[in-house]
């Protein structure tokens, strides 16, 4: 059976279609833009009508039109489109949604949905927002948790065992701290969950009960920080219609590790909630995250009220277009996006 006949899975359409595999599944949920095959193994596969609906979608959305009406005009299509090149499954082009900070995530929605983050935590920034994904357990000895680390999370993952993930998740934290947990145990673990749904299409359930986890560990181990010194607060916030959260409260944890207060907005904040928040609460530095390009409108912080003092906007994910306002500062990485605000610290 030709590749074309078999369908293709997330992770082809991904890669041919050049759209993350957090924004497919989102396509999917909201407008009913997904695979309409299946496998001979039973795995939703996207058939060549499939992958013309989405191509249609993305350039209606390119020229301005709102999803949902781009949406309902893709599902319109009918008839028999041109038959797509086979993709090509290199290095270079294999997704790491959840490596990416950009990342939880996996989203890493990418890690998954529901606000926490998961979906992808590209989750997550490395080329995409705070995440900075080294290699799955890379790192000197002793430099915090990888290999033996990461493969016990993924197991206790995929059988659901909550006990065992939590135990993993604070015992890192506990002794290597919030950074070298996120990268080298979080993005890696969001990385392997999120290449299985690629493959086979299952494992939405591991992402969406690691995403809980992970933002309970990072909650209680806050928490147990030292009160934060007498400083203007930061202000982290998604931005308007973006539910991944994880990378923000990431950036959070570690920061309370340093003793920096931080305000949490948490998933689709408004903008108008935005402005209103920075005008009372004077903070230091704002931070926005988008994970989607769906959510990564450039126009609205142009309208973020300027303090004064000042306060510094700080972007970060794949979300955000090119081009920014003046004066936006795009962080890359999880370690560019703590060095950013700790910068606007007294």
């Amino acid at each position: 059976m030709s590749e074309e006949e078999a369908g293709y899975g997330i992770g082809a359409v991904s890669r041919l279609l050049g759209v993350p595999a957090p924004t497919l599944r989102t396509w999917n949920l909201r407008y009913g833009l997904g695979p309409s095959r299946r496998s001979a193994g039973g795995h939703r596969r996207y058939d060549a009508a499939d992958l013309h609906r989405l191509r249609e979608m993305k350039r209606l959305i390119a020229e301005g039109l709102p999803p949902a009406e781009a949406a309902r005009h893709a599902l319109t299509l009918t008839g028999e489109p041109p038959t797509p090149p086979a993709p090509r499954r290199t290095s270079a082009t294999r997704p790491t949604e959840a490596g990416r900070a950009g990342g939880a995530p996996a989203e890493a929605g990418g890690p998954g949905a529901g606000g926490a983050g998961a979906e992808g935590a590209e989750a997550g920034p490395a080329g995409a927002g705070p995440s900075g994904a080294g290699p799955s357990g890379a790192g000197p000895a002793g430099a915090g948790p990888a290999g033996a680390g990461v493969t016990s999370l993924v197991r206790a993952a995929f059988v659901l065992d909550s006990h065992a993930v939590t135990h993993l998740l604070e015992s890192s934290l506990a002794a290597h701290g919030v950074r070298p947990t996120w990268e080298r145990l979080v993005l890696p673990a969001f990385d392997a969950v999120c290449r299985r749904q690629d493959d086979s299409g299952a494992g939405i359930d591991v992402e969406h009960l690691l995403s809980d986890r992970i933002l309970a560990a990072l909650h209680r181990h806050a928490l147990r920080q030292a009160a934060p010194a007498g400083r203007r607060p930061l202000l982290l916030a998604c931005a308007e219609d973006e539910q991944h959260t994880l990378p923000v409260h990431a950036l959070a944890a570690a920061l309370a590790e340093e003793g920096v207060e931080t305000r949490v907005l948490g998933a689709r904040t408004p903008y108008a909630a935005l402005a209103h928040a920075m005008r009372r609460l004077h903070p230091a530095a704002v931070f926005v995250w988008s994970q989607q390009e769906l959510t990564g409108a450039t126009a609205p912080l142009a309208a973020l009220p300027r303090l004064r003092p000042a306060a510094r906007l700080i972007v970060g994910g794949r979300g955000w277009g090119e081009a920014l306002p003046e004066g936006v500062i795009r962080v890359d990485t999880f370690r560019e996006a703590l060095s950013q605000l700790r910068r606007t610290l007294p």
